[in-house]
């Protein structure tokens, strides 16, 4: 068997065994997430996630992702936005570049709930260890897993590891990521 494979199949079995036993949301920015929450009601109590609240709110993003769903996000936190060169985050956050924040902030959203479990599953079945999630931005992210690591990466050839996965929402799921994705 192909090392890639096992090893992406021993993380899904880990996974899932921590799925079953750990029914409980994981604390994210040292604040409880609700499964019976929004994405929006959820990330405005992370304060790991004040700069990603305050592009959703400038994007007027915010009713959407208060919407049914559901949805999968890819949430930076706010040590990945200071990644970024000195002053784009300003930058972005401008009225007159309202589109292209919008195209940056759903180049990390995904029609659909798509779970940790699910992204190894697709992972480990494709032929050379990735899995591809086209974006709400019409962008295409990439799932790799490297041992129990999943990372992500954008049409920019940028890369996200998950750092807290299957944060789960009323209206679908959020993974916490240490970089922003780049649409390219």
């Amino acid at each position: 068997m192909h090392f890639a494979k096992l090893a992406t199949g021993a993380a899904l079995v880990l996974l899932s065994t921590t799925i079953a036993f750990g029914q409980d949301n994981p604390r994210v920015g040292g604040a409880a997430m609700f499964a019976d929450k929004n994405i929006v009601e959820n990330a405005v109590n992370s304060s790991d996630h004040t700069t990603l609240v305050a592009a959703v709110t400038a994007a007027g993003l915010v009713e959407t992702l208060q919407g049914a769903g559901p949805f999968t996000v890819f949430a930076p936190v706010n040590a990945a936005f200071g990644k970024l060169p000195a002053g784009t985050v300003d930058t972005l956050l401008m009225p007159e570049n309202r589109a292209q924040l919008v195209k940056v902030l759903t180049a990390h959203v995904v029609a659909g709930k798509v779970s940790a479990a699910d992204l190894l599953a697709g992972i480990a079945a494709s032929s050379n260890g990735q899995f591809n999630i086209r974006t709400v931005s019409g962008d295409t992210l990439i799932a790799t897993a490297r041992g129990n690591t999943v990372y992500i990466y954008d049409e920019s050839g940028g890369a996200a590891r998950v750092t807290i996965a299957d944060v789960n929402q009323s209206n679908g799921v959020i993974h916490v990521v240490d970089d922003v994705l780049l649409p390219k």
